[in-house]
């Protein structure tokens, strides 16, 4: 048995009380529903700034209704620290993923980005130290790595940042290495590479490549590819990340706490390789779309030329053991796009999920 396989047995056994930060958003929502079919409690907290609730309505409607009665959703900003201590209270253990994302949007709202990823992360982790949560697991990312070329990326190797949003993230974990040292609060962060699935939002200027390639293609259209096309990235399916945030949250290992893993498949693909997967996974879809050619234009400011993650210390530590690589990742949010309703750019199906009247 799997350590993960056995993470899942534990938590069914024995139900916790959870609380997910950006329930509402796509990661957050891949939680949430794992949390529910396996009967834990669990506070979903969003802003719905970014998040939606149309994948509140999808986790509904994958789950009972007995599980999604041990659902509260609350709407909030975690940078309000009257609604984090609301939210942490007899909470066991945090998964923190309220964020705004973004190389981009970084660049064009600095200050918005501080605000969510560094105000809202403070001021939870201050929240969950005083409410004697358990564990504390926080969305980090890999562009903490910023312009150190060494590939893989290891964890104790990263350069300067080169993106606002690289900067939050950076400073997220020096915070969380902080509050562990000084208050004890069990703090681990999860290096993100790429990740995409269901429903991640394939709209907008700041949408995910994959998504946004998907949609463009589903459609018929052309995609922009920024650069030469040459660009690698380590990209990874959502129920890894779901994988990795339950491990860390319950591992026993002493050691494994207040530090950072780098959770990705370890295989690096460049974007024209991306581009004529997902063709040949479009044609096995919609084999009637003929897609247009890419657009290639200048590269953007801020972005990683070469990403590829060494996975070996998450494997040591936590157990973790991708389970999906990027083909069928990219197979299964096929099957999604496919099912979505006509018209539908993003979001799941199910029943209507009321708003709380109250935010706390």
């Amino acid at each position: 048995m799997s350590a993960y396989e056995e993470t899942l047995a534990r938590l069914r056994a024995r139900p916790a009380r959870w609380l997910v930060t950006g329930a509402a958003g796509f990661i957050g929502s891949h939680l949430l529903e794992q949390l529910l079919l396996l009967d834990q409690w669990v506070v979903a907290l969003d802003n719905f700034s970014t998040g939606k609730w149309e994948n509140l309505e999808a986790v509904r409607a994958q789950v009972t209704p007995e599980q999604w009665a041990r659902c509260r959703v609350v709407e909030g900003d975690v940078s309000d620290p009257g609604v984090c201590a609301a939210v942490c209270e007899g909470v066991e253990y945090v998964l923190h993923h309220a964020a705004l994302g973004s190389v981009p949007r970084s660049i064009a709202e600095p200050r918005a980005s501080h605000r969510a990823n560094v105000t809202g992360t403070l001021e939870l982790m201050e929240a969950a130290r005083r409410a004697g949560v358990r564990r504390f697991v926080y969305a980090s990312s890999s562009s903490v790595y910023g312009d150190d070329p060494h590939l893989p990326k290891q964890e104790d190797r990263i350069g300067r940042p080169l993106s606002p949003y690289a900067a939050t993230k950076r400073v997220d974990e020096i915070y969380a290495d902080t509050w562990g040292r000084v208050y004890g609060l069990e703090c681990i962060g999860l290096r993100y590479f790429n990740v995409f699935g269901p429903r991640q939002d394939p709209e907008g200027p700041y949408a995910a490549v994959i998504p946004r390639w998907m949609e463009a293609l589903w459609r018929g259209g052309s995609v922009t590819v920024y650069g030469d096309g040459e660009t690698t990235r380590d990209f990874c399916y959502v129920g890894n990340v779901v994988q990795a945030n339950l491990l860390a949250a319950t591992v026993e290992r002493a050691g494994a706490v207040h530090q950072v893993y780098n959770i990705a498949v370890g295989e690096r693909t460049s974007l024209n390789a991306l581009y004529r997967i997902l063709v040949a996974g479009l044609k096995r879809w919609r084999p009637e779309v003929e897609p247009g050619r890419p657009v290639y234009e200048d590269f953007r400011p801020g972005d990683v030329r070469h990403s590829l993650a060494d996975i070996r210390k998450a494997h040591e530590w936590l157990g973790y053991e991708p389970r999906y690589r990027l083909e069928e990742g990219l197979e299964l949010t096929w099957a999604w796009f496919a099912a979505r309703p006509a018209g539908q750019g993003c979001g799941g199906n199910g029943g209507a999920v009321a708003r709380p009247r109250a935010t706390a």
